[in-house]
């Protein structure tokens, strides 16, 4: 019989616990992790620890620094830059074919996904991050396209450490309304709206992270 491999689940769920507290800005930028600290908090031996750092850094959300082990990833201007000219393709995509592709299923997802995000307390930072990058996802769900979905789950890895980096709150006063005609256009089918103002949203948050790196270009 062959034997049961239980370092494989553990080194998968040890990666997908530092992967969210990565995203969800449990762990800030430019912080150092270390091996045997992480493995006495989690409660597991340091060959699943070291394991999921290198996929993370795989990943592009850590950094291997030589004799200093791993920290989190800091985002130059540049790099913010380019991520969100990206962004603003992939989401503008992403909204127009929601539109065209979403189900009644899809519909309430997304309507949960932003009452909650609109629910959320504006001095909670951390919990307003998390539940905007989950309505953002719950419309590239509706989209229904694999290809699309896989480029999009590595761009929110970079999004999120840009947000986590500059703090650039979600609760902006122009989030709420742009999110709301992202959702409706999206509702109503209307692929050539939802995609504009999708990208019309990724643009307002680009200038204001752009800004905050240092670069308003």
């Amino acid at each position: 019989m062959t034997s049961f491999e239980r370092p494989t689940l553990v080194r998968d769920s040890v990666y997908d616990h530092l992967r969210r507290a990565l995203l969800d800005g449990d762990i800030a930028p430019g912080e150092r992790l270390a091996e045997v600290e992480l493995g006495q908090h989690l409660g597991v031996s340091r060959t699943p620890i070291r394991e999921a750092l290198m996929r993370l850094t795989q990943d592009g959300l850590l950094v291997a620094e030589a004799n200093k082990g791993v920290r989190v990833r800091t985002v130059t201007s540049a790099e913010a830059r380019d991520a969100y000219v990206v962004r603003e393709e992939l989401d503008g995509l992403a909204a127009a074919l929601a539109a065209e592709q979403h189900a009644a299923s899809d519909a309430a997802l997304l309507r949960s996904a932003l009452n909650r995000l609109n629910g959320a307390p504006t001095t909670d930072y951390r919990e307003q991050t998390r539940l905007d990058l989950a309505y953002h996802r719950a419309v590239t769900d509706a989209a229904h396209n694999t290809v699309l979905g896989i480029l999009a789950r590595d761009l929110e890895q970079r999004v999120a450490l840009i947000k986590h980096q500059t703090r650039t709150y979600n609760a902006h006063p122009d989030t709420a309304a742009q999110h709301a005609a992202i959702l409706q256009a999206i509702l109503d089918r209307d692929a050539p709206a939802a995609r504009e103002a999708a990208r019309a949203h990724v643009r307002t948050f680009a200038a204001l992270v752009l800004s905050d790196l240092g670069d308003p270009t």
